[in-house]
């Protein structure tokens, strides 16, 4: 096995537990590296730190498999990892048939993301050095989880980096494309073939199911209180009635209007929708996810309750608060002079809850910058939707945006939009995706829960 010697004056970062060796800390390669293959990784002075596999063609160099010397990724060598990443899903999601069963490097395994929906296995394969191991590696998932089928969703860009082809297909068994799935009580229809990454985010699990206490109590916002009622023989009964002292018989009269943008498949609209909501508005740019999150939600009977709009969401949010401004102008119309001949550019509608879920706006720290205008955007106008004393639930995904300068981003938005924000809940990726500390790299989800009170 070749060697990779470090250079002498590098940053200690293998000894603190990153899995990652770049070019520019190796001062050279002993023997012959095979590209994907196996190395021994040594400190300057010969002692012996870890093995990984090398790929010469990417700036990460060699990423780490064990910390005890290996000579090759057999078929049993990936049955022991295999086996503890199940083992750790079923200690923390003892209830769950379907979870993100290996998150690369977080689980020792690098290059390598399988996801479990019921009994079909969705695999990601991102480096040479996986790839080499593909036939032991499938032969290791058969043995340990017994799927009915395999399918495997490497058509990702980021292959091309390790001088690999992007490819999709089946592995093993029988995949249908569509597979239903159940989280928090709640059917999932999951298409593992076009679904964006393997099909789902299995990373805001717990966060979807944290808004449950914002979805109800805001009946008395519209007047409606619970008051008895005396029957025909006598007795009573306590009663939801309105202001003209009218029983309300609408079973969600409790409960939040909320809008889902970036809804993919509808996550947090369902989730909504079984915690109480009253309307629930899904917004996705995709006419393919507004479809998904319209069949999930036809699947678990919320169909009432939820309206779809496929538009930018960017648009969406700007159209809406112009409009707010608008109506709220022509409010003061007694007190200043306003136009009302002006048609209104958009409905200017107001929620109890927005909740913005975007995808990544900064994959790269150059775009770091360009992100934090997109956030500020999104949130600014977001929180101006939310109703006086509602909820902004908004998340980010891009690793670049680190937690401290999200929270500031949105600070920034809620002192242009004149908002007090009063933090509830500030949360990180699910259970089955666990993170090594020190491995910066791995902190990427940012979720928080604010508070939306005026100042003006």
């Amino acid at each position: 096995m070749a060697v990779v010697v470090l250079q002498k004056k590098r940053k200690k970062r293998l000894e603190e537990g990153h899995p990652w060796v770049y070019q520019s800390e190796i001062d050279r390669v002993d023997g012959e590296a095979v590209p994907g293959g196996l190395v021994a990784v040594h400190a300057a002075n010969g002692q012996y730190l870890a093995t990984g596999y090398y790929n010469p063609a990417s700036q990460l160099a060699v990423r780490i498999v064990s910390l005890e010397r290996v000579e090759e990724l057999t078929r049993e060598w990936f049955v022991s990892r295999l086996q503890d990443c199940r083992e750790h899903r079923e200690r923390f999601l003892p209830d769950t048939r379907s979870y993100r069963l290996v998150y690369g490097e977080a689980d020792f395994l690098p290059g390598l993301i399988v996801d479990k929906f019921e009994d079909v296995l969705v695999v990601q394969i991102l480096t040479l050095g996986m790839e080499r191991a593909r036939e032991a590696l499938v032969a290791a998932l058969v043995e340990v989880m017994a799927p009915a089928g395999i399918y495997e969703r490497s058509d990702v860009s980021v292959r091309g980096l390790e001088g690999l082809d992007q490819r999709k297909g089946l592995l093993y068994g029988e995949a249908p494309r569509h597979i239903t799935i159940r989280e928090n009580g709640l059917l999932m229809q999951v298409d593992i073939e076009e679904g964006q990454k393997t099909g789902y985010f299995f990373d805001q699990r717990e966060n979807r199911a944290a808004i449950a206490p914002l979805m109800k109590g805001w009946g008395r916002r519209s007047g409606i209180e619970v008051k008895p009622l005396v029957l025909d023989d006598g007795t009573s009964k306590l009663v939801p009635v309105n202001k003209s002292g009218k029983e309300v018989t609408f079973p969600f009269w409790d409960g939040a209007t909320v809008l889902e943008c970036f809804s993919h498949t509808g996550s947090f609209t369902l989730h909504a929708c079984q915690y109480g909501a009253k309307k629930v508005t899904c917004l996705d740019i995709s006419e393919h996810a507004v479809e998904t999150a319209r069949s999930n939600v036809e699947l678990n009977g919320f169909g009432d309750r939820v309206e779809f709009v496929v538009a930018d969401a960017f648009d969406y949010l700007r159209q809406q608060a112009k409009g707010l401004e608008q109506r709220q102008e022509r409010g003061q119309a007694g007190q200043k002079k306003v136009d009302t001949s002006v048609r209104l550019e958009a409905q200017g509608r107001s929620w109890d809850v927005v909740i913005l879920d975007p995808p990544a706006f900064a994959k790269s720290r150059s775009s770091v910058e360009g992100a934090c205008r997109g956030y500020k955007d999104i949130n600014l106008h977001g929180m101006k939707l939310v109703n006086e004393g509602g909820y902004l639930v908004t998340a980010s995904c891009s690793y670049h945006m680190k937690p401290e300068l999200f929270l500031e981003t949105v600070l920034s938005a809620a002192q242009d939009a004149g908002k007090t924000l009063r933090l509830v809940e500030f949360r990180n990726a699910a259970k089955d995706h666990p993170r090594i500390l020190g491995v910066d790299e791995g902190n990427y989800l940012k979720f928080a829960i604010f508070e939306i009170r005026s100042r003006r």
